[in-house]
């Protein structure tokens, strides 16, 4: 059984859409993905942007430093986190906060659905975390270039940023992508595939 590494953001829809993907690829192909934390917050520190998305930055610290305390203590536990987070901030309408501690009560649902304690939630509103995070994040950063965003994904020797996708396809349609992506990864000189995106991210109203 391969391990596919997966790096995300609880409040990027775009590593959200990829990250289901990922889940069903577990279904038709031998692999076991183990995801990691990393952070927007992190990546654009510094970095002159609007002001709305600078708040929207602020208040998403608080699920990644939750990320990182569950990776560290109870690893086992983080996908049932991101996937809490991601059902209620993408499927469930609580995404778009602005603000330090916007994520609080969302936090505290997913904890509980996680099963997992409710003290974690701490970590939100301190930097305890903080060294753990930005390790975790410095990885995937290390792998791809700080040019890139969420999620970032590692396939055997090779990571990359992406796959960007706006739906989530399932079954064999899911584990063609993923082949299709893992034979791109062997290529040492493969880099880049884009285009203009014609359409946003398809999972509102959607749960897993």
């Amino acid at each position: 059984m391969e391990t596919v590494q997966f790096w995300f953001d609880c409040t990027c829809p775009f590593a959200w859409v990829t990250s289901r993907w990922i889940k069903e690829v577990e279904k038709v192909r031998d692999i076991r993905v183990e995801f990691r934390p990393m952070s927007l917050s992190v990546l654009n520190e510094g970095r002159d942007l609007p002001a709305d998305y600078l708040q929207a930055m602020e208040a998403a610290w608080g699920p990644a430093r939750v990320a990182a305390k569950i990776f560290s203590q109870q690893p086992e536990k983080i996908d049932a986190y991101y996937t809490a987070m991601g059902n209620l901030i993408h499927g469930g309408g609580e995404g778009g906060k602005k603000g330090s501690g916007a994520y609080k009560e969302v936090i505290a649902k997913a904890l509980e659905t996680a099963g997992l304690p409710a003290s974690f939630a701490e970590a939100a509103g301190t930097t305890e975390m903080d060294e753990q995070l930005r390790a975790c994040h410095q990885e995937a950063i290390d792998l791809v270039g700080d040019d890139v965003g969420t999620p970032v994904i590692k396939l055997g020797d090779t990571a990359f940023f992406g796959p960007v996708i706006t739906r989530v396809p399932e079954g064999e349609e899911a584990g063609e992508l993923f082949d299709a992506s893992l034979r791109l990864a062997r290529y040492p000189y493969f880099f880049e595939l884009k285009r203009s995106r014609t359409e946003s991210p398809q999972v509102s109203g959607r749960q897993f």
